[in-house]
């Protein structure tokens, strides 16, 4: 898995993201590539935005029991994998705007580094490491910018 806090990593996203345009479809999924962006811009939110409610003790444990591996490991997602609530993105956006907050958001975690990271609070699985916060960012963008062929 590639390393999200290294700055040629996170390069080598941004001119993913800037190779989208407008129109882009996707190979799979229902989202066009406005809600694409928005929706990738949910975990960057929770990490460093708080942005998202923490979890309640039953969901929680439901989600670091069942879930927590899959979002967080090391295996890629599959395609028309099923999307959590707060990811959901059913409003209109506007591909510039979402286009340059994901850009935003992953300079700032390349710029922040992976130490700042390291323990840092989920809402939803509780604290994790540096490389769960990796594995969730990397291969959560990668899987969508790969849906929409760049």
């Amino acid at each position: 898995m590639k390393d999200v806090f290294d700055p040629g990593v996170a390069h080598e996203i941004t001119e993913r993201i800037r190779a989208l345009r407008p129109g882009t479809q996707p190979a799979w999924g229902k989202m066009d590539v406005g809600k694409m962006l928005a929706h990738c811009c949910v975990p960057y939110e929770m990490a460093l935005e708080g942005k998202h409610p923490t979890a309640g003790r039953v969901a929680r444990f439901f989600l670091k029991t069942f879930v927590k591996r899959g979002v967080v490991g090391e295996k890629p997602y599959r395609k028309n994998s099923p999307t959590a609530p707060a990811f959901k993105i059913t409003d209109e956006r506007d591909f510039e705007r979402e286009r340059d907050r994901l850009i935003e958001y992953v300079e700032r975690t390349a710029e922040l580094g992976g130490e700042h990271f390291d323990g840092l609070e989920s809402p939803s699985f509780g604290p994790l490491t540096r490389l769960e916060w990796n594995n969730l960012f990397y291969k959560h963008i990668d899987h969508h910018l790969t849906q929409f062929g760049v």
